[in-house]
């Protein structure tokens, strides 16, 4: 069937591939151009619409995917399908930032002192004689070199001694005395070293001596005769169970006057080195108990 000029016609859309325009350019009606522009807005506000509605739906879809994402992120992951990096709650390391180890209270011994070793014949038991309290063939005082001389070591402390001193010993319980000489320049010193059974005996045989009793100055090896007649400077004094005494003077017999600061520095120094060797003594015997345990 077909239909002529007048016929029902096909509608024209803009939008629509292969649609065919309501007009031809053979002649004919003239077409209605307002209403065709008129058309044409409305199917253009409708498109827009759509697009403006397709867009909200969009954003709606990704910020619901987003926030299922944030959940799933966030949650305890028990949605079936969801795997978990993360280990188990019992095996995760526990905070010990804060913790402080704890240790059993332990104190250490105090140190053993020395004093308590040299101060009774029971504690003051290490070899004992002229050599090992007085080792080598010198010795060195703030730079200052004495050569070693002779040595004794008598049981008989007074004969050993001069002046009153001799009572002194017998009678405060020396038991011992040894004897050293050592010099430099022409000055000669002679330390006798008295024992005793106890630290008392011994501070009272320094108390009970006086300046008329000293040591008798020892002789030999390359030292002559000193000191048995004319002035000395001598010392007392004592330290655990030890009372030491010095006997300084000249070689060539000269009397010994204040003046005489090298006869004085000379007793000093084997004065201190006496008391340096006894404490000594008293250190190894400590350190060696300490090394056993006792």
């Amino acid at each position: 069937m077909s239909y002529g000029q007048g016929g029902p016609q096909s509608q024209w859309d803009p939008w629509k591939p292969q649609s065919q325009q309501p007009w031809s350019s053979s002649a004919g009606p003239t077409p209605d151009w307002a209403s065709l522009a008129e058309a044409s807005e409305t199917r253009n506000k409708r498109r827009r619409v759509l697009f403006i509605g397709g867009g909200v739906v969009a954003t709606l879809a990704i910020g619901t995917a987003v926030a299922m994402a944030v959940v799933s992120a966030n949650g305890d992951n028990k949605a079936s399908g969801t795997p978990s990096n993360l280990p188990a709650s019992a095996s995760l390391p526990s905070d010990t930032a804060g913790a402080v180890p704890s240790f059993a209270p332990t104190s250490a011994p105090p140190p053993l002192d020395p004093e308590e070793f040299i101060s009774s014949v029971q504690k003051d038991t290490a070899p004992l004689s002229a050599a090992t309290l007085f080792p080598g063939t010198q010795l060195t005082m703030g730079g200052t070199v004495y050569k070693k001389g002779a040595t004794a070591d008598t049981k008989k402390c007074a004969t050993a001694a001069k002046g009153s001193l001799p009572a002194v010993l017998d009678k405060d319980g020396c038991t011992r005395l040894l004897r050293v000489t050592y010099f430099k320049d022409g000055v000669a010193v002679t330390v006798g070293v008295a024992v005793f059974n106890t630290e008392a005996q011994a501070g009272k045989a320094k108390t009970d001596a006086d300046k008329k009793g000293f040591v008798t100055a020892l002789a030999g090896s390359g030292v002559k005769t000193f000191c048995d007649s004319g002035v000395c400077r001598t010392t007392t004094n004592s330290y655990g169970r030890y009372a030491y005494f010095t006997t300084a003077g000249f070689l060539n017999g000269k009397d010994v006057t204040t003046k005489d600061t090298k006869v004085f520095q000379a007793g000093d120094d084997l004065a201190e080195f006496t008391f340096r060797q006894i404490h000594r003594r008293g250190e190894a015997q400590a350190s060696a108990a300490a090394d056993a345990g006792q």
